[in-house]
């Protein structure tokens, strides 16, 4: 299992999880460092020491042997093993040295540990510090009287306010800079091993034999390290967009927690003849009504306690003249005697946490609306043009074509071949169409199949299980997935004129067929499984282009009840593109004509035919978890099947009763 992704909303939370995730982090940078020094001084003691060279070769070696890439997430790409194979190079590759081995070797690695883990390390020292400095003017803060003047409490407030916020700040530039060194020694650190590598079996006495031997190896290093500095470029613009969208507006990214409420709260603990504040971090279940605290000072870096837990009678907010402390509310345990003061970090807070408990103060709800966008979409010949689909295209011209495109009065009218349109802004229409769908083409709903599929270790089960899945995409996702699929075929094989390889249109289309619903570190961290998802599709498809698979083929879907929590939490509209205006254009671009006409002539009885009073079979069990929904068992049949308002759901009727029915769950008679 590789590093752990570093959620830029768990800098808010400052949880204990959270620390522990970094310290892990922290120490694969102390560990690189010191693996790098000491390959260092090994490498120019093989340089130097002609005599010792021997012995040089041999330890050189098993320090490469000992140290293994920790990539961030639960899964390798190819690449990334290809890479990861390169340190476990037996001693016998090491010949005499060549002149420049120290420009070669020597000086890169020095420069990476001077430029990218010193900086790492400064920026560590910098978060420590600033949290020693916001704990210790938090606690400073909350013991203030609320007795004291109310313009000095205002000072107050905001002096914390600047505080709690520059921390954040620090927090979320330490993150970024801890996972981006992580990310960039997979190849500025393996790029001079294999330079250095090659210029020795370059020198060698057997160095033809042996340089034979290495240069499929290399061959493929080569491509993989250049694979992964381009998913490595486009993760690291992804991840700093997050990272600034977290700057700006911290609220609205927060993760979505499995508690109900989290965070820090003070426990008044009285002992003896006085009372004590004692810092914990609590989470409270709404469901069960059960509080868990767990003793715990961030500036210590570690638990200092055992975990405790009630569960919950009453919440009450404490009166401001009833006791000195600011934010304050009062909880009763059924299992547990007597009332628990607790001090909440701001009166915001303590809103939350009332909320939460369901305590007197009511609380208003504040929900989001997703806005809705135009769809639109297009391509356009010029296959032999360098960088396709790559070079972006002014984005008023991308716009005004767009617009005309999707104006049924003007579609028929815009002549691509007209010069008043660049191959570039034609391309990039076909892009921004796909990336302002409501939903990614390959849909919400099997996006982390797909990614799953990705991760499999033998390679003729990725492409059986992503044949699978795209024969369950929904029937017009899937047709306009396989024209444009069959367009990138036609693209990749003219790569040495247009220099766009499978690999770079995996780049280009992997985030935007694939997007995920949720924009996290994690799932940036994905994007390379998006891309190969891409790959496979474009060299293989005129099998996914082929007879729908066997049922048994398709990846097991999800817990009947998860299409209604992502429902609930994220309502969606259908995701079909939509077969008229640009995507006419889009097909005619593809196709023949005559290819075209047949194609948009089905498209059309696609459209206009309705699946009202169809027979279904159920293909897996399903037990309902709403009462909206249906239960059924493995081969029932359903009557009068319909599509949904619900995405992602049918409803049909079952002995009488009519509920919905998940689509992933069911095929058509």
């Amino acid at each position: 299992m590789g590093l752990p992704a570093l959620e830029f909303s768990d800098c808010y939370l400052d949880s204990p999880q959270f620390r522990e995730r970094l310290k892990s982090h922290e120490l694969e940078l102390d560990k690189t460092n010191k693996f790098i020094k000491e390959l260092i001084k090994d490498g120019k003691a093989l340089i130097l020491a002609l005599k010792s060279l021997s012995t040089a070769k041999r330890k050189f070696a098993d320090s490469l042997n000992e140290f293994k890439f920790q990539c961030i997430g639960d899964a390798e790409t190819d690449d990334e093993i290809c890479i990861g194979e390169l340190p476990v190079m037996k001693s016998n590759i090491f010949p005499r040295p060549i002149e420049n081995a120290s420009d070669v070797l020597i000086m890169p690695l020095e420069r990476f540990r001077k430029e990218q883990i010193s900086a790492a390390k400064e920026a560590r020292k910098k978060y420590d510090k600033e949290t020693e400095k916001y704990c210790a003017v938090l606690e400073k803060h909350l013991s203030l009287s609320a007795k004291k003047k109310e313009s000095h409490l205002h000072e107050a407030d905001n002096q914390v306010d600047n505080v709690r916020q520059h921390f954040y700040e620090v927090s979320l530039e330490y993150v970024f800079k801890v996972q981006e060194v992580q990310e960039r020694k997979m190849f500025d650190f393996v790029e001079p091993l294999l330079a250095f590598l090659q210029g020795l079996f370059t020198y060698y006495h057997h160095g033809y034999e042996l340089a034979k031997d290495f240069n499929h190896f290399k061959t493929d290093l080569t491509i993989s390290i250049q694979n992964t500095r381009n998913r490595f470029e486009s993760t690291r613009s992804e991840v700093e967009s997050l990272m600034r969208k977290m700057k700006e507006n911290p609220h609205e990214h927060k993760s979505v927690s499995q508690h109900t409420m989290e965070g820090y709260l003070f426990v008044q603990e009285k002992r003896s003849f006085v009372s004590t504040w004692v810092k914990y971090y609590c989470t409270y279940h709404r469901e069960p009504k059960r509080i868990t605290m767990v003793l715990f000072d961030p500036k210590s870096g570690g638990k200092t306690g055992e975990e405790e837990s009630f569960t919950l009678k009453s919440c009450t907010r404490r009166k401001t003249d009833s006791i000195e402390k600011r934010f304050c509310f009062d909880v009763e345990a059924v299992d547990r005697p007597g009332v628990m003061t607790m001090q909440a970090l701001s009166e915001e807070d303590r809103r939350l946490w009332m909320e939460a408990m369901d305590g007197r103060e009511p609380v208003g709800y504040q929900g989001y609306q997703l806005e809705h966008v135009k769809r639109g979409n297009l391509s356009s010949p010029g296959i032999d043009d360098q960088g396709l689909y790559r070079i972006v295209g002014v984005n008023s011209r991308v716009q005004k074509l767009l617009g005309l495109a999707m104006d049924p009065k003007t579609c028929a009218d815009v002549e691509l071949e007209n010069s008043e349109w660049e191959i570039k802004t034609i391309t990039s229409a076909i892009k921004h169409y796909l990336r302002v769908l409501p939903g990614p083409l390959m849909t919400y709903q099997y996006q982390r199949s797909f990614i799953k599929a990705a991760k499999l270790d033998n390679q003729e089960a990725r492409v059986t299980e992503i044949h699978a899945l795209v024969h369950r995409l929904p029937e017009k996702n899937r047709q306009m997935l396989e024209l444009l699929i069959k367009h990138l075929a036609t693209v990749a094989n003219h790569h040495q004129q247009n220099l766009m390889t499978i690999a770079n249109l995996g780049v280009v289309f992997g985030p935007t067929l694939l997007r995920p619903q949720e924009e996290t570190v994690a799932a940036i961290m994905d994007i390379k499984f998006q891309n190969i998802v891409v790959e496979i599709l474009i060299e293989h498809h005129e099998k996914v282009r082929g007879n729908r698979p066997p049922p048994h083929h398709v990846l097991p879907p999800g817990r009947c009840s998860q299409p209604h929590q992502v429902r609930r939490q994220h309502p969606l509209p259908p995701v079909t593109p939509p077969l008229s205006g640009l995507s006419t254009l889009f097909v005619c671009l593809f196709f023949s004509p005559e290819s075209a006409q047949n194609l948009l002539s089905h498209s059309h009885s696609l459209i206009v035919s309705s699946i009202a009073g169809r027979k279904a079979r159920a293909l897996y069990a399903c037990k309902a978890e709403h009462n909206s929904e249906l239960s059924f068992i493995a081969g029932t049949i359903f009557e009068n099947v319909h599509a949904s308002r619900e995405p992602g759901w049918l409803e049909g009727t079952l002995d009488g009763r009519t509920g919905l029915i998940p689509e992933n769950y069911v095929d058509f008679l």
